[in-house]
């Protein structure tokens, strides 16, 4: 029986214990591996220096001038592995708009995204002079992009610039309409360089800024606003629920129960029907179906007969049609004039 080969598993743990390794003091070795996060939580100067006896700039001072030596190395060819490190990260953004978040990365390379996976993949990025790195703050997720294509600052530029488009579209668009509005050739690389940004978000297809709730959904009644958007049309809350917990939505595990609370709070949504909801952005407007007959009157200026009534108040609600004769035919307010012909009672409406 003839063994088959197989390919070994990427481990970054590996590559950065033996560039660790490289490093000739063992003090210097922690200091790093505490400061990038490498096998544990992040460490901050204080928390090192503490540990360690020594200040939080010696710290500082002996993390740079680590670097810098690791950087010198990795230039020359010499750092453990991480050539083919390199060589491997630049095929894998060629391949996906020349730029990407060190998440997306760690998950090709890794198939996980822990914490310590991603810290390893973000400190072997910044130590290869072919890549420029992204480092995480409140605009940026920490990222990593072909050098020969985007410095730091200049992809920095081109997503400010692309924020800029999607704010002048004003509503959230497939990514082709928005590489074409910002001037990126390629909608691959426009999607590369959105998904390094904290300011625009993805759903369902479209991408827009992270406050608009239709990409970017933050609480159970947003995400009812997008699956009523996205169908369109009414829906029973019932369907509303499943829709959710069908869709890519991050959190979906609410109740039924607490989707029709939801709907009754918000001003957005208009009961229309026995249990169904539509947007108020539609047209529609709360009340009841008496209320409904009393502005289908109101508008007309003159007696209606009972079926065009029926008809002008099935657009706004999503009932039975014996449910609006019962209503013209039992409340005081509405007066017959004429056979199965009807106006309002402006006495009793008065009254």
């Amino acid at each position: 029986m003839t063994e088959t080969a197989t390919t070994p598993q990427f481990s970054s743990e590996n590559i950065v214990r033996d560039i660790l390794a490289s490093i000739d003091r063992e003090r210097e070795q922690e200091i790093i591996g505490r400061r990038f996060g490498l096998f544990d939580r992040k460490e901050t100067l204080e928390q090192i220096g503490e540990m360690l006896g020594i200040t939080r700039e010696r710290v500082r001072q002996l993390e740079k001038s680590v670097l810098i030596k690791l950087r010198q190395t990795a230039e020359k060819g010499s750092l453990p592995h991480l050539a083919d490190f390199e060589s491997q990260i630049i095929t894998m953004l060629e391949g996906s708009g020349d730029s990407a978040r060190i998440k997306v990365i760690t998950n090709q390379l890794t198939g996980n995204t822990d914490r310590e996976e991603q810290s390893r993949i973000a400190f072997l990025c910044q130590l290869c002079s072919k890549l420029s790195f992204i480092s995480e703050d409140d605009n940026f997720y920490s990222g990593a992009a072909i050098a020969k294509v985007y410095s730091e600052s200049n992809i920095k530029k081109q997503i400010n610039s692309l924020i800029d488009s999607v704010k002048a579209l004003g509503e959230p668009l497939p990514i082709e309409e928005i590489a074409v509005a910002a001037k990126i050739d390629q909608p691959v690389k426009a999607a590369a360089l959105a998904s390094l940004s904290k300011k625009l978000a993805t759903l369902n297809g479209r991408w827009g800024l992270t406050k608009w709730p239709l990409v970017n959904p933050k609480n159970i009644r947003d995400k009812i606003y997008v699956i009523l958007k996205e169908n369109g049309s009414q829906m029973h809350f019932n369907e509303i629920a499943e829709a959710i917990k069908e869709s890519d939505f991050k959190r979906k595990d609410v109740t039924t129960q607490a989707i029709h609370n939801e709907l009754i709070k918000d001003s957005r949504f208009v009961l229309i029907g026995r249990g169904i909801y539509a947007l108020k952005e539609w047209g529609y407007k709360k009340g009841t179906v008496a209320d409904m007959i009393t502005e289908v009157l109101k508008e007309a200026s003159e007696p209606l007969h009972r079926d065009e009534i029926v008809k002008r108040v099935l657009k706004s609600r999503f009932v039975k049609e014996t449910t609006i004769l019962l209503n013209l035919q039992g409340k005081d307010q509405f007066k017959r004039v004429a056979k199965a012909t009807y106006t309002i009672d402006e006495e009793v409406l008065a009254s």
